[in-house]
């Protein structure tokens, strides 16, 4: 996983953790969105997708 994608997933996570947490955002919308911001978290931080691995693709930049 390349920096850019690194970067847009954790910045993704952190604004829906902002929009919770100003009240914006709650219920279903919530409980999915925050998952989503879990899983971009991770993958961030372990620098890799599982869905990327499948189907060939990958975000860094070549050598």
């Amino acid at each position: 996983m390349g920096t850019i994608d690194r970067l847009v997933r954790t910045m993704l996570a952190i604004l829906v953790g902002i929009l919770y947490f100003l009240n914006l955002i709650s219920g279903t919308t919530a409980i999915i969105l925050g998952a989503l911001a879990v899983i971009f978290l991770l993958t961030s931080l372990i620098s890799t997708c599982p869905l990327y691995m499948p189907f060939g693709l990958s975000t860094r930049k070549q050598k």
